[in-house]
């Protein structure tokens, strides 16, 4: 018997929908737990509930035009873990127009725990239900201008292949669905399982300039191009020795400078950011429950535990070994 509950997906179907987003969806969370079990002759163990819902579970027309039958309607649900809406194949318009009935479920919905995503021009629905006002949004880049117009209160940030607010993700792309697909099977089920598929998918989890995805939660939307250089090198070297003087020779700057840039963009310094990154990549190993505490700080980058245990503690107001352990007994009661 699993020792984890199947977490429960809703894709929301609807006439116009682009088809590979909405059976992509399909496929990747329902062989999660599954196929990787599958290559290594084990148990197939099923980590999601996926079902898609339409309005009054009547059949789905694609963009392609191939009828695809949902699972069940829409009006039934009154909760769920994941709510994704996928992309609009046809004209945006036209597809909110034909599908306004839909708003109302949305918004619903969006007042339960559920987290709720949004692939491509999927924003468009979720932006009409208000659920993006105030919040930091991303969509196909074609559309952004369109975006921007029709919904000014929304932070959007069309260069982001993955934006997450609070729990409101959107990808930007057709492609860019995956990388928020492996950022929710990872917020779920670990590190671990996240890596499977990637890997049972053949998708590479660092594409593009995609590096909103391994540290959402640090992700500050600027324009300094200064500052981003900085970042990505922060976060391709973090285990290494860094220091601020090195990090300002590099982009040929004072550390003052950099310090200045980098409070303005980041909202926090750049050792303040090292220490970050270091953080949030500690956590995920102790969330894999495959790193010994010992060996932890070492592998983030640190020589002195004691050092790096109260950095982590002031963080996340845990020891890493108490990390570890709630979140493994957290995994263990799902």
């Amino acid at each position: 018997m699993p020792l984890y509950r199947r977490l429960k997906v809703i894709i929301v179907g609807f006439d116009g929908v682009l088809g590979s987003a909405l059976t992509g969806a399909l496929d990747i969370f329902s062989f999660t737990g599954v196929s990787w079990q599958r290559f290594l002759g084990k148990s197939v163990e099923p980590r999601f509930d996926v079902q898609i819902a339409s309005l009054n579970g009547a059949s789905i027309r694609c963009s392609n035009r191939l009828m695809l039958q949902p699972h069940c309607d829409i009006a039934s649900i009154e909760n769920c873990d994941l709510l994704l809406i996928p992309t609009i194949g046809d004209s945006v318009d036209k597809v909110l127009a034909n599908n306004k009935v839909l708003i109302p479920h949305l918004q619903r919905l969006a007042q339960t725990n559920a987290d709720i995503a949004s692939n491509c021009s999927g924003a468009f629905f979720l932006a009409k239900a208000g659920v993006l006002d105030g919040r930091v949004a991303t969509t196909h880049w074609g559309y952004a201008n369109k975006f921007k117009q029709d919904y000014p209160k929304v932070n959007l940030q069309e260069n982001q292949f993955v934006t997450q607010a609070d729990n409101i993700f959107c990808a930007a792309g057709g492609s860019a669905f995956y990388d928020l697909s492996l950022l929710l099977i990872e917020r779920y089920c670990g590190r671990e399982i996240s890596t499977q598929v990637a890997k049972t998918q053949v998708i590479d989890g660092r594409r593009g300039n995609q590096n909103s995805y391994n540290n959402i939660k640090l992700y500050k939307p600027h324009s300094d191009s200064l500052v981003k250089t900085v970042q990505n090198y922060i976060e391709d070297n973090f285990t290494q020795p860094l220091s601020v003087a090195q990090l300002a020779d590099m982009v040929n700057v004072t550390t003052r400078t950099l310090n200045r840039r980098f409070q303005a963009c980041v909202d926090m310094r750049p050792i303040e950011y090292i220490q970050a990154i270091r953080i949030e990549h500690a956590k995920r190993l102790l969330e894999s429950g495959e790193v010994t505490i010992k060996s932890l700080a070492h592998q983030v980058g640190y020589d002195d535990l004691s050092s790096f245990s109260r950095l982590f503690k002031r963080a996340t107001e845990l020891t890493p070994k108490e990390y570890q352990k709630k979140f493994i007994y957290k995994r263990l009661s799902k």
